[in-house]
């Protein structure tokens, strides 16, 4: 038998997971990857195996696959049957807030859960459903090891001033901070960042994770220092749905011009904003790229600005750059994006080369550019697998 480990990202309506082999040098290889999405509506699982096979294709009985536990129980039954000579040893689970109780990874406890549930309050869309796995592996599989990694303990490295809100202290005293996210991905990228160019690793780098959900990190020597999202994950730049940094007054104005309450908020910032509330076509990059639609192109544009904005901010939290870093399914992807954020940022000393850019690098500027620029692919399960692998010592 060999151990694996079994990593899974609980959402409000859909189910990741990756299953990882362990071996005795260090190597943690992906064996099969896929989710189980539209639970509550019309739930469908599809997974692959490491060689992009697909393994898993149903459309699951929403009567029977209406909740999370019910989905998490499916997949138990179908891992089962796809293990082998595989034997799973501990489960590491993204969990979207960690407060400030905890600056890195922790093996799951009844005082763990006691203190993820006190967090509900500050990411209500998302912690539910991370601590919601956790607690029905625990039911399914008591004994079962659990390590919670959260997407806000990378950013405790960031000085004081960069984490705080000019607020009255009775209110930032309950917790009211900037708390940055998308960590788990940052933290892959500064890991990973030697491999490409260890000088610019060491030195002053500023990455975006570009995506449905996108931010901006800046980091100096693969520490945070100062990150675009703040106290939840609708801060700083537009993404797929979420409108990113905005005004207060406009949710004033909201609630006493247009009458919306709290829900009808929310709803409108998470879910009817960012690239599709400004397209009014889709939240989805490719389809914008090649809709014809002038408000397709406006929200493109929007989206390069406010990243070149962040940029400048992020340049003189560091104090200079060495390296721009683009990452996740934008990032990686929009050959288009990337040549015109690199443009952009020419006054920064970055040269894109062309025919790199084309080929999605890894290194996309030329060789003289005295600011490197980089599409470093990122790796998420593969982080929380290797936190939960040293915790519990598989």
């Amino acid at each position: 038998m060999s151990d694996a480990i079994l990593v899974l990202n609980a959402g409000s309506s859909s189910l990741k997971f990756t299953l990882f082999s362990i071996h005795n040098d260090a190597i943690i290889i992906p064996e099969l990857r896929g989710q189980i999405e539209g639970i509550g509506v019309a739930p469908y699982f599809k997974a692959k195996d490491e060689n992009g096979k697909v393994v898993g294709n149903e459309e699951l009985s929403n009567a029977e696959h209406a909740t999370q536990t019910a989905c998490l129980s499916y997949l138990g039954t179908w891992l089962r049957g796809q293990l082998g000579d595989l034997e799973v040893k501990a489960v590491g689970h993204r969990v979207v807030h960690g407060g400030t109780d905890f600056s890195g990874p922790v093996m799951v406890s009844d005082e763990v859960l006691d203190k993820l549930d006190l967090l509900v309050p500050l990411a209500p869309l998302h912690q539910p459903h991370n601590v919601g796995a956790i607690r029905a592996v625990a039911r399914a599989l008591p004994t079962m090891p659990q390590v919670a990694c959260f997407d806000t303990s990378f950013h405790r490295s960031q000085p004081q001033v960069a984490q705080a809100f000019a607020l009255p202290k009775s209110i930032t005293s309950r917790g009211v901070r900037r708390y940055g996210f998308h960590g788990l991905s940052y933290e892959y990228i500064a890991s990973a960042m030697p491999q490409y160019n260890a000088e610019a690793a060491a030195g002053k780098v500023v990455v975006c994770h570009l995506g449905n959900g996108s931010s901006m990190c800046a980091l100096a020597s693969g520490k945070s220092v100062a990150s675009t999202m703040g106290f939840t994950a609708v801060d700083g730049l537009p993404m797929g749905t979420r409108c990113g940094n905005l005004d207060p007054g406009v949710l004033l104005y909201l609630m006493d011009e247009m009458n919306m309450d709290a829900r009808a908020i929310e709803n409108v910032v998470y879910k009817q904003s960012g690239l599709l509330g400004v397209s009014g076509v889709s939240s989805d990059m490719r389809t914008l790229e090649g809709s014809p639609e002038p408000d397709a192109r406006l929200a493109i544009d929007l989206f390069i600005y406010r990243i070149g904005r962040e940029l400048g901010s992020l340049v003189w939290a560091l104090g200079g750059l060495d390296a721009l870093v683009f990452t996740a399914g934008i990032g990686e992807n929009s050959q288009s994006l990337r040549s015109r954020v690199v443009r952009d940022a020419a006054w920064l000393g970055v040269e894109l080369d062309d025919a790199a850019n084309e080929a999605k690098g890894p290194r996309i500027s030329t060789a003289g550019s005295r600011v490197s620029a980089w599409v470093i692919p990122t790796n998420e399960e593969l982080m929380i697998a290797q936190h939960t692998r040293r915790l519990v010592g598989v």
